[in-house]
């Protein structure tokens, strides 16, 4: 497990934010304007998350949901706990989810409710690249080896992300946080930065047209490496090289 950030996340970091409020500054303003006239009430929705190695801290979010749907989480909970035991796809409530706002399901399938959490990385809360920080109720029901994940900087992006993101279980979700995290590379977050805009473009689409079939959701997960067979061999390695460092 690193023992620290590498010295090249932070520049980098800055950076990227710094180059994107030109172009990401009207568009914030656009999304602002939108969700006042759909639903009239705060903005920014804010939300405490797991980052770096359990230390916790506030995410912020462009509103997507209606007001005060926040305060009584339990139907998110219970959809979470219940994909997190099934082994099920990893997917959102948002297609039948009567707290979302009109605008709030594209929002929330381009990650364009995530926008302010440039705020989060500028703060040095989160990367650009690297694990969604997960709630405190997910961290809660993490068995030893998952909480790995934590062990790296969470992202806006991520190796899950462009790897099947929606058509992957949790337990695959945590094994590419985990490889992630054991290869922190310069180059590897360049090539996922530049991945995340065909993968957002595809999710744009699913929205607007029709959904992934399922061929397409069985490609995605053979081409993130994981066969049923060796979603168990790497499962088996993390539980074991736990083992071992505990030992």
């Amino acid at each position: 497990m690193p023992a620290a950030v590498p010295f090249w996340k932070r520049p980098l970091d800055v950076a990227l934010v710094l180059l994107s409020v030109p172009l990401f500054l009207p568009l914030a303003l656009a999304i602002t304007l939108g969700i006042l006239v759909v639903s009239p009430g705060p903005i920014f929705y804010t939300q405490e998350r797991i980052g770096h190695r359990g230390r916790r801290f506030k995410c912020w979010k462009f509103r997507s949901m209606k007001v005060d749907s926040g305060k009584n989480d339990a139907v998110h909970q219970s959809h979470t706990t219940e994909l997190m035991r099934k082994g099920e796809p990893w997917m959102k409530l948002d297609k039948h989810d009567p707290r979302v706002i009109p605008l709030g399901r594209l929002l929330r399938a381009t990650g364009l409710d995530e926008l302010p959490q440039l705020y989060n990385i500028l703060r040095g809360d989160m990367s650009v690249v690297g694990p969604r920080p997960c709630t405190p109720y997910e961290f809660d029901q993490y068995l030893p080896w998952q909480k790995e994940r934590l062990a790296c900087l969470p992202g806006l992006t991520g190796l899950w992300q462009v790897s099947g993101k929606n058509h992957t279980t949790f337990v695959e979700m945590v094994c590419l946080d985990i490889q992630y995290a054991r290869q922190p590379s310069l180059v590897r977050d360049l090539k996922i930065i530049f991945q995340t805009i065909p993968t957002l473009l595809e999710q744009v689409s699913g929205v607007i047209q029709k959904p992934i079939g399922k061929r397409k959701q069985q490609q995605q997960r053979h081409d993130a490496g994981f066969s049923a067979n060796g979603e168990a061999t790497r499962i088996a390695a993390l539980q074991t090289d736990h083992e071992v460092i505990r030992k």
